[in-house]
């Protein structure tokens, strides 16, 4: 049975995350050019988890210049740059703390996915927001964020992360890309749905994963399901897969962002 003070931090933390939340729809509405960067952001602070030494992961060491700026990481500043004004405003209205970096990095990428999800059923619709809307909302993939949302309280690294775990994925042949996921637990249906994570040309990572026979089936699967009213198949894998890289090796802190309620002081009460 959940008490009165885990009810009243659960109350707490879902505040805050929708604030969150609020607050990267517009940073991302301004700057719409960064969505493939951001979602690159992501993958790139979690892919570098080792599951031997239990080390790397979304634990937001890629805002350290050090592994911001190696190769990798290239072109990725800019979308750095929008979160740490995001985690300022952030910072600003929270009651419990500031945000931690792992936190932003990984909530931007799902605020950026639902945008982009959002901007597809509208198109679906004409154009019509009104009626996009309300598609997403009944048909789309928007209620199957519960998991991801409840691991929120990720701690920071202190130090950047080792250096030759990720390879360039501009630069790396499918063979390659399909070994570092295999690193992480992930197969050729992960690599396939996270295909907007790759680059900034998704049709082009695509055709050139196409040409993998274990990954072709899949990514054939996806694009036949984005071209669907719902997109569900593709955008329910893509929500499982970016809710398991985004918490790989980390310790959540589920009372991450609560903040002690001022007690009301009875003995003053007049009966």
């Amino acid at each position: 049975m959940a008490s009165a003070a885990d009810l009243i931090q659960r109350g707490q933390r879902s505040q805050f995350l929708t604030n969150i939340k609020g607050t990267f729809y517009t940073a991302i509405k301004g700057h719409p050019e960064l969505i493939p960067s951001i979602l690159t952001l992501a993958l790139n602070d979690a892919i570098t988890y080792d599951k031997a030494s239990k080390t790397g992961g979304p634990n937001g060491s890629i805002r350290l210049s050090s592994e911001l700026n190696r190769p990798e990481n290239r072109g990725l500043s800019a979308a750095m740059n929008l979160l740490e004004e995001a985690k300022k405003e952030i910072d600003s209205y929270s009651k419990g703390g500031p945000v931690s970096y792992a936190d932003l990095i990984q909530f931007a990428a799902q605020s950026t996915l639902k945008r982009t999800f959002l901007e597809a059923a509208i198109q679906k619709c004409g154009g019509n927001e009104e009626k996009g809307n309300l598609l997403y909302t009944a048909y789309g993939s928007n209620g199957q964020w519960g998991l991801f949302d409840r691991q929120f309280g990720r701690t920071d690294a202190q130090e950047p992360d080792l250096e030759g775990r990720i390879p360039q994925w501009d630069k790396a042949s499918v063979q390659e890309m399909k070994d570092k996921f295999s690193a992480i637990g992930f197969g050729p249906r992960q690599l396939a749905v996270m295909s907007a994570f790759l680059g900034p040309d998704q049709l082009a990572t695509e055709t050139l994963l196409a040409s993998d026979p274990e990954v072709r089936p899949w990514v054939e699967k996806y694009q036949r399901s984005r071209e669907t009213v719902s997109q569900t198949d593709y955008q329910v894998d893509l929500i499982t897969t970016l809710t398991k890289l985004s918490s790989l090796g980390q310790q959540i802190n589920y009372e991450a962002y609560t903040y002690p309620v001022k007690k009301v002081d009875f003995s003053k009460l007049k009966l």
